[in-house]
């Protein structure tokens, strides 16, 4: 079984994954009449994910709407993607500590 600081940064990892793929999408339809920008509360997510809750994917409010109704702002979701982009190096970082101080322990374990 996996130790809380793993479980943690799994959900974590999972919550980046799903914003990516949100914010493909909105990209994807930046063009679609009448399409809404959907994102999650990211915070409040993860929080949720900790004890266990379903993800809540919501329609971003108070973008400006284009004549066709699509509220898709390519500015809005590239920083998304870039900030997205740091979320998941970070994680991906302390994933990688957690597992060389588990192997250690682990080798220590076996040669003490």
């Amino acid at each position: 079984m996996l130790n809380p600081i793993a479980q943690s940064l799994e959900r974590y990892m999972d919550l980046v994954s799903a914003r990516q793929k949100l914010a493909s999408s909105n990209i994807a339809n930046a063009a679609t009449p009448g399409y809404k920008t959907k994102d999650i509360d990211f915070q409040f997510e993860f929080q949720s994910a900790i004890s266990g809750s379903d993800l809540d994917i919501v329609e971003v409010p108070g973008l400006k709407a284009g004549n066709d109704g699509n509220n898709v702002s390519l500015d809005r979701e590239s920083r998304m993607l870039a900030e997205n982009a740091i979320r998941f190096n970070l994680a991906s970082s302390v994933w990688k500590a957690q597992m060389r101080l588990t192997r250690s322990a682990i080798q220590e374990g076996r040669n003490g």
